[in-house]
């Protein structure tokens, strides 16, 4: 069956929200990423060449990540998907306020937030991919920007009638999925360098939001 069309305000809330995030848990939890876990990898090389701490999480990040797409699989339901991440990343949150920042990642309240919010991007992935793949990825930006490129040189090379439509269509779609993430990785960033581990309260919000936006067009109902 084919999945709705997905609204520019749905699209621009979780691929906001994959950024900040993401950066958000990257700074506080010293290079640990929370949406594009294979990252970890290399983060995990650094960490061992340069004996710092973090090992445990960077470890524990994609096997947390692949048993919660497992069980979103499982639960299927668009809309207790998109509810499901508001209490995990609000427990995150009330972890990193009450207990950070942090020397060592693997900390236990530290760990525990981190796999929290591996747990709550790993159901935004699934999500997106069973129910949302209309539009571009919302947490990885490197095969968007490859489709990009790819619909660029088609253009330039002068591509017309359908073809032509179609690459302007998916670059627009996909120019905005690249800039609603920057904007979150962004203003992330600032608000770690303002307020601390007070950052990770904004997360909940607009994953709520995001629910609610999701419920509204029929693609996030809770059945």
């Amino acid at each position: 069956m084919e999945q709705p069309a997905v609204s520019p305000t749905l699209a621009g809330l979780l691929g906001f929200n994959a950024g900040y995030v993401d950066t958000a848990g990257f700074l506080a939890l010293h290079g640990l990423f929370t949406a594009h876990v294979t990252g970890n990898f290399v983060t995990l090389g650094a960490t061992l060449v340069h004996g710092t701490g973090g090992a445990l999480a960077k470890l524990s990040a994609l096997p947390i990540f692949c048993l919660c797409v497992v069980l979103a699989r499982l639960i299927r339901s668009p809309g207790w998907l998109m509810l499901a991440k508001t209490p995990l990343l609000s427990a995150a949150a009330a972890i990193l306020i009450a207990s950070g920042p942090f020397q060592d990642a693997d900390a236990p309240p530290a760990f525990t937030a981190g796999m929290l919010l591996v747990a709550a991007m790993a159901i935004q992935n699934a999500l997106q991919r069973m129910h949302l793949s209309s539009a571009p990825p919302s947490t990885l930006m490197t095969g968007t920007t490859t489709q990009i490129m790819l619909d660029l040189a088609d253009l330039l090379r002068g591509v017309d009638g359908p073809a032509r439509a179609l690459a302007q269509g998916r670059m627009r779609k996909m120019a905005f999925a690249i800039l609603v993430f920057a904007a979150g990785c962004s203003l992330s960033a600032l608000a770690y360098a303002w307020v601390g581990m007070w950052c990770f309260a904004v997360p909940p919000a607009i994953a709520l939001a995001a629910a609610l936006v999701g419920s509204r067009a029929g693609v996030g109902q809770v059945s």
